[in-house]
């Protein structure tokens, strides 16, 4: 590939990484005239989220076994196909009800997204080229928060909301055409793991076909669990913090603008987190950055801790700065985080990936739907939720470093007196 082509394929995995929260957020302005449009209530079309999310968590768990039985390309063109068809059906759709479970499957369809375009890197490039490839892209995906409401709000301007829908079928045919050329299907890359079994004479991991590998047996591997352990408990973090901030900031006095300004902060430094881990990856290895990525996140914690919990601050300011550096360090750890648990099974790594991001998004919601709870109490239930998302960072930093449970258990257990003075008694007699 020359240069031009790389970056054209790096915007496609940008593309495929993005575009469940472009469909997730893109339509956000436009719940008044969809309320209108439908005669629908407001609780109606807010519900369209909540089967969107539905649709998301559950369809993380089918790729990764349909991958292994048809391929990458022809389980992402079926996926991209569902997602384009669904938003053509919610675009025409004359009901809240037909709108919200055209939703539903729409989240299904771009799941495929989500999860194949990390199997795609993982397949594609060397381990220490996948984490730079992550690097790359997981920073942009804080942007679609940030600009596909304001993609939806200018499309409002000229258009009515069907447009919305209308652009996002005509994306995911888009990024059907850019999988035919750059997505080799299943035949092709048995084809080319017998040629090299062949040349070689032997069965090498590298290239043995892929593995069928259950959720059972992912689950039961200390070293990928607690990375993603990492990965969702970070989320869980910055969850809880965007549930109840614009909460948090109505009770201190302040208008929807200035809200939505707040959010900006947060999105720039996830980003400057994302490009400066790969700057220190380069010079001092991803485990080294990984441990000071996470020992700021836990001054982070101790800092929100201190400003909501011990000495609640009577401005926002306190917690919207403390909180910032944590995006920064959350931007830097997913890309390390998220190689480092797919590699453990670069064999299966789309079911890797459709587990990783199915136990993210659950302890992500799980934070989410708790806080909201305790709403009322603002400042203090973000500093509660935080504080208890950093305990499961904690739990994960600690397991993967590890290949098997039992050793795990064998490093947290008590010594054994016994065993004690035996090697005394041992060395005694020496």
């Amino acid at each position: 590939m020359n240069k031009i082509a790389k970056f054209s394929f790096l915007i496609y995995l940008a593309l495929l990484s993005m575009l469940g929260f472009i469909a997730t957020d893109m339509y956000l302005p436009a719940f008044k005239a969809i309320e209108t449009s439908l005669d629908a209530s407001a609780t109606q079309v807010a519900s369209s989220l909540t089967f969107f999310l539905a649709g998301l968590a559950l369809g993380q768990l089918l790729y990764g076994p349909l991958v292994q039985a048809i391929g990458k390309r022809l389980s992402l063109v079926l996926g991209l196909v569902l997602f384009g068809a669904a938003s053509l059906v919610i675009a025409n759709s004359d009901s809240i009800a037909m709108f919200n479970v055209a939703r539903f499957f729409q989240a299904l369809g771009a799941c495929s997204a989500s999860v194949i375009w990390q199997a795609i890197v993982i397949d594609r490039y060397k381990a220490s080229e996948a984490q730079q490839v992550f690097s790359n892209i997981m920073p942009l995906v804080a942007l679609s928060p940030a600009l596909a409401p304001i993609l939806g709000a200018y499309l409002l301007e000229w258009q009515q909301w069907h447009s919305i829908f209308f652009i996002l079928g005509g994306l995911s045919l888009l990024l059907i055409l850019a999988t035919l050329a750059w997505v080799e299907s299943k035949e092709s890359l048995n084809s080319k793991a017998d040629e090299a079994i062949s040349q070689q004479g032997s069965t090498d991991t590298q290239v043995q076909k892929s593995v069928r590998v259950s959720y059972l047996a992912m689950l039961a591997s200390p070293r990928y669990l607690g990375n993603v352990l990492i990965f969702g408990a970070c989320s869980a973090a910055f969850f809880s913090y965007l549930t109840l901030w614009p909460i948090v900031m109505e009770q201190h006095g302040y208008e929807a603008k200035a809200i939505g300004l707040s959010f900006i902060p947060q999105t720039v430094m996830f980003i400057l987190g994302g490009y400066l881990s790969k700057l220190f990856i380069r010079r001092l290895g991803a485990e080294v950055t990984l441990t000071w990525v996470l020992l700021l996140f836990g001054a982070c914690v101790a800092g929100i801790a201190l400003v909501t919990l011990c000495y609640p601050s009577s401005t926002i300011w306190p917690l919207l700065s403390i909180f910032s550096v944590m995006a920064a360090a959350n931007g830097a750890c997913y890309p390390i985080v998220v190689n480092s648990a797919l590699q453990v099974f670069k064999q299966a790594s789309a079911k890797a990936a459709g587990l990783q991001n199915f136990l993210q998004i659950s302890i992500a919601f799980g934070a989410s739907s708790l806080v909201a709870l305790w709403a009322s109490s603002g400042e203090k239930a973000i500093g509660v939720g935080i504080v208890v998302s950093a305990i499961g960072v904690l739990i994960g930093f600690q397991v993967r470093g590890y290949d098997k449970w039992r050793a795990v258990f064998g490093a947290i257990s008590p010594p054994d007196p016994a065993k004690i003075a035996l090697h005394q008694e041992e060395d005694s007699t020496k």
